[in-house]
Order: structure tokens, then sequence, then C-alpha cells
């Protein structure tokens, strides 16, 4: 049995339960239950908070891991990433008040930072050698500056509408972050090979994404322009049909790149075109 630490609540929290479905495998969500086991897979889930999850790991009360690239960061435990997930996207920034003319990052000399993440800001004023006050805080930090607690902030930023709503700009990107998944270093045989089937379902969720399938009808006059047009996997399926001067054409397709494509499809007279979702693809 492999054991998963998991965020508690909150965004994260969501977006690993989302992929742990998508990957088939059944856990209970309830807030209520620290622990609980996968229905259909050798894994149990630990509720737990997010700052408490890389230390969690790498004391081995639990074998792997979901975390924010911050929270790993800042605490810095003996842990190794496993695999980045991809999600939970965000950045930790350097924020002031929008008022005030920021000339660069000596501003930030003799002057008072309110964060969470103390560890983190110390690493990257001390590279760029500024002297800076952190008073840490563990709660709403984009308040400090308007209640006269700190000249500026350091805190995780994802749309900007809180530094926004406290008249704060930001000036400084110092990191970015994403969900990783981590792992403690000393895993048994029998838990590396659970871990890898674990990864091997996480990566066909993960190649799927963003991903189209694409079936249409294609006249076999046009067939070699339209398939120079297809930026597929390898290389496009294509079938037989009855009407010998048509044939069916299979492949995938990136969403970004879809509808210019699509539309450079119908101009070479494919027709029929079916678009289905992709819930996983191994490749």
């Amino acid at each position: 049995m492999l054991r998963i630490a998991v965020q508690s609540k909150g965004r994260l929290f969501e977006d690993t339960m989302n992929l742990l479905a998508e990957a088939d495998i059944k856990v209970s969500a309830s807030k209520r239950t620290l622990l609980v086991q996968s229905f259909d897979f050798p894994l149990e889930v630990l509720y737990l908070r997010d700052d408490d999850i890389p230390q969690s790991v790498a004391n081995g009360v639990a074998d792997i891991g979901v975390v924010g690239e911050n929270e790993y960061a800042e605490r810095d435990e003996d842990v190794e990433i496993i695999d980045r997930l991809g999600f939970s996207k965000c950045r930790l920034s350097l924020a002031i008040p929008k008022e005030i003319n920021y000339p660069g990052l000596e501003w930030f000399n003799n002057k008072k930072i309110a964060t969470s993440y103390p560890h983190i800001l110390k690493k990257y004023m001390d590279s760029h050698h500024i002297k800076t006050d952190i008073h840490v805080i563990t709660g709403s930090v984009e308040i400090s500056p308007g209640i006269g607690l700190a000249d500026g902030i350091f805190d995780i930023v994802s749309s900007g509408s809180t530094l926004v709503s406290n008249n704060l700009r930001e000036v400084e990107v110092v990191m970015k972050s994403e969900a990783l998944l981590i792992g403690n270093k000393q895993l048994s045989e029998e838990k590396k090979a659970i871990l890898e089937q674990l990864r091997f379902r996480i990566q066909a969720v993960k190649n799927a994404e963003d991903k189209k399938y694409i079936r249409m009808n294609v006249p076999k006059n046009q067939l070699e322009e339209i398939i120079n047009v297809l930026p597929g996997l390898k290389s496009p399926t294509v079938i037989p049909l009855a009407d010998e001067e048509w044939c069916c054409v299979h492949t995938v397709l990136d969403q970004k790149r879809f509808w210019d494509i699509i539309g450079k499809l119908k101009e070479l007279g494919a027709q029929g075109i079916l678009v289905t979702p992709i819930e996983k693809m191994i490749l």
C-alpha cells in the first residue's frame, strides 16, 4: 500500500482529487476522515495542511505527496521531486502600494516586508544583496501595508485581483509555482512498483489534456495535402470507404491549434468532421 499526502482543502485539493478520479482511482473526499483508502488501487490518501506535506513525506509518515512548489521550496525538506503536474499554477511575487514609484529591487533596502514565505524571500534578497526586515504573517498578508504593518508584501499571486482590491501592485516575480508530486527517498521496492503504476495512469491523463480525436471523410485526390496539414502524433490513420474516391482519416489535434487546422481541412475538401474528447492517451 502506497500512502499519498494531499492538501485537505483549497484549489490544490480539488485539482488533485480530480486527477486521481480521471486516473480511475476512487477515494472518499470526506473532510471528516484524515486517512482513506482507495476502493480499487493500492493507495491510501492522507489529508493534511499544505505546509505539513513536505515534512510528512520526508520523515516517512507519507510515501509521496502532492504539494505546491512554493511550499516545497519554503520547507526545504529532504524529499525528491518525482513529477511536475502542471496544475494549480501561481507565482510568488513582491508587491507594494500602487501609488509608490518603484525604481527597482533596491527600493526594498531597509524596508519591512510581510510574508508567509520568509525562507524563500530571505534567500532571494540575500542573492541580490538587499537587506530587509522580514515580518512573518500566516494570515492575510495583503492587508499589511494598508494597516501600517509593512512597506510591502511577498505572497502568492494568481489572477492579481486580491492585490488590486488592497491597492497593491506586483513589482517583482520571484518564482513560479505549480503542483509537484514529491516522494520519500527511501521507498521500498514494493512501493516503488505501485508508484510507477500511479505515474503511468497520471501520465496517460496528462497526455490527453487539451487534445481532440478527429475523424473526417477526405477525397483521395486531396489526401496528401491534408496529411501535410495534420500535426499528428506519428502518422494519421487512413481507412478506405465504400466510395473508392474517398477515405476516412483519424488523427489527434491539439486544442490550441484546433480551429486554425479545421479551417484548412475544410478548404481542402474534408467533410463529416467528427470531434471527440480524449480521456486518456498512452504514448
